[in-house]
């Protein structure tokens, strides 16, 4: 996909990403990153002991690989200027190893700077798996440039 500025997104506008499967190596490497060795992640036999039956992917990992497939879908390569951060995120349904999962992302705002050169996106993040559950959900901002403020940069 190509690379997007302001002008180019619209209220309700949704993209979508590719699939992805969440591997037992994802989970073991971001227990090895993050350092959360909880039993819910890492012990077997105790989280076959939970109502979930076996263990959770952890829910961070789900933030992260939707960042991920920002980058995949290309539409903020060379536009974006700053995230503004996580807003109201929920962990709605469960993650587990093996789970195929994927993006889809809403345009929610959009506010124009007073420059014109960069402008503010209000974003949907949904995480959605492979039976269609939403099993994250969120907003984030984004200050993205205009067509405008990408020339005047270069």
């Amino acid at each position: 996909m190509k690379t997007h500025y302001f002008e180019d997104f619209s209220v309700g506008q949704t993209f979508e990403s590719g699939g992805r499967t969440l591997t037992e190596a994802d989970l073991t490497f971001f227990s090895m990153l993050s350092g959360d060795w909880n039993p819910i992640h890492a012990d077997a036999e105790y989280a076959a002991s939970t109502r979930f039956g076996k263990r959770l992917v952890h829910g961070v990992l789900g933030m992260a690989v939707c960042t991920g497939m920002l980058h995949e879908m290309g539409i903020f390569h060379g536009s974006a200027i700053a995230m503004f951060g996580f807003e109201d995120w929920k962990f709605t349904a469960p993650l587990f190893v093996g789970d195929t999962v994927h993006l889809r992302l809403t345009i929610t705002e959009l506010s124009l700077g007073k420059s014109g050169r960069s402008g503010k996106l209000g974003r949907r993040f949904e995480l959605i798996n492979q039976k269609g559950e939403v099993v994250q959900d969120g907003l984030s901002g984004l200050l993205v440039q205009t067509r405008a403020g990408a020339q005047a940069a270069q």
